[in-house]
């Protein structure tokens, strides 16, 4: 039986296209048995020269979650992106695993006490946010990883 992920990341810049399109080569590399859909890959519905409407997005994308064993999701930017926590939501509702890879540089230095006394200081957090609620979805059915090399070994686990 052929194992399908859904990958699950902003699509919208150069930057995040072109950061999808290297992890997901690096994916297809290490896991060639893998099928992946990649939803910036679906012309039908992410071509925006093109036009697709709210539901036909929804569901073109909910159909291959769902049709997924896990979801691999980039959590990396200002906030996890909507969609991707949508997705998370979709997934959970489902039992479908999902793997967050969050690799923020601002998660290092969690033990410098200049860092830790900045808290108590508005607006001076050294530290990235996360919705807890998304990141709890995450944890609950799988697991959130902070660097590549060990988020795509760790995708073998819920293979």
């Amino acid at each position: 039986m052929v194992k399908k992920c859904y990958f699950a990341s902003p699509l919208f810049s150069d930057m995040e296209r072109f950061y999808n399109d290297y992890l997901v080569k690096k994916i297809r590399e290490t896991y060639p048995e893998l099928s992946i859909y990649v939803p910036q890959e679906q012309g039908d519905i992410n071509d925006k020269n093109s036009y697709a409407d709210s539901k036909m997005i929804a569901k073109y994308d909910t159909d291959a979650l769902l049709d997924s064993q896990l979801v691999l999701a980039v959590l990396d930017g200002p906030m996890i992106d909507v969609g991707v926590a949508s997705e998370i939501g979709v997934a959970y509702q489902a039992g479908i695993p999902v793997l967050g890879l969050f690799t923020d540089s601002r998660q290092l230095g969690a033990t410098n006490p200049e860092k830790i006394s900045a808290l108590n200081d508005v607006a001076e957090s050294q530290f990235p946010y996360v919705n807890l609620y998304t990141a709890g979805l995450v944890k609950l059915n799988g697991e959130i990883i902070n660097n590549e090399s060990d988020w795509l070994k760790k995708i073998d686990t819920y293979l």
